[in-house]
C-alpha cells in the first residue's frame, strides 16, 4: 500500500492506495466525490475529467499515486461556496447543454479548462477542445451555446 495526500477543491485528502488504483477510482471511494464519473476507462469519453495542478486530465488514465502532492479540481469545486451553481454549471444548465448528465461533469470540466486558456473562444475552437469528451445524447449544440454564454459572463 502506498500513502498519498493531495489537496482536493481545496482540502487535504489521504489515504491508503495499491499502486494500481486510478486516480478516479481514489476520488469516488476515498474522498467520497462521485460527481467524476467512471465512463470508458479506456479515456475515450472524458467523463472522468478533472483538473490536476490546473491542467484538465482524464483521471482514468492517472494513478493515484501520480497525484501525491498535487492541487485537484473536480466538478464539485466548481460550485460557488455557497452551493449555488458556478457560471460554468449554470449556463449549461441554462442552455440545456446536459440531457443524461453522464457526460456533464467531464465537459464542464474541460469548458472551464479551455475558458482558463482562451477567454473568448470561437465556436470552432470549442468543438476542437471538446474533442476528447463524448456526448452520446445532445449533438454538442447546446454545449457549445453554453460554454459561449459562460465565455461572455467570465470574460
Amino acid at each position: 500500500m502506498i500513502s498519498v495526500t493531495m489537496t482536493v477543491n481545496g482540502k487535504p485528502v489521504s489515504g491508503a492506495v495499491e499502486g494500481r488504483t486510478l486516480l478516479v477510482d481514489f476520488l469516488r471511494e476515498t474522498a467520497g466525490l462521485t460527481g467524476t464519473h467512471v465512463g470508458c476507462d479506456t479515456s475515450q469519453c472524458g467523463a472522468c475529467t478533472i483538473h490536476v495542478n490546473g491542467k484538465a486530465v482524464k483521471s482514468c488514465t492517472m494513478l493515484a499515486a501520480e497525484a501525491d502532492g498535487a492541487e485537484i479540481a473536480t466538478i464539485e469545486g466548481m460550485a460557488n461556496p455557497d452551493g449555488s451553481l458556478g457560471v460554468i454549471q449554470a449556463a449549461f444548465k441554462e442552455y440545456h447543454g446536459l440531457q443524461c448528465g453522464f457526460c456533464t461533469p467531464g465537459m464542464v470540466m474541460s469548458a472551464a479548462s479551455l475558458l482558463a486558456e482562451n477567454k473568448s473562444p470561437s465556436e470552432a475552437e470549442i468543438r476542437e477542445y471538446l474533442e476528447g469528451n463524448i456526448c452520446r445524447c445532445t449533438g454538442y449544440h447546446n454545449i457549445v451555446k453554453a460554454i459561449q454564454a459562460a465565455a461572455a459572463q467570465l470574460g
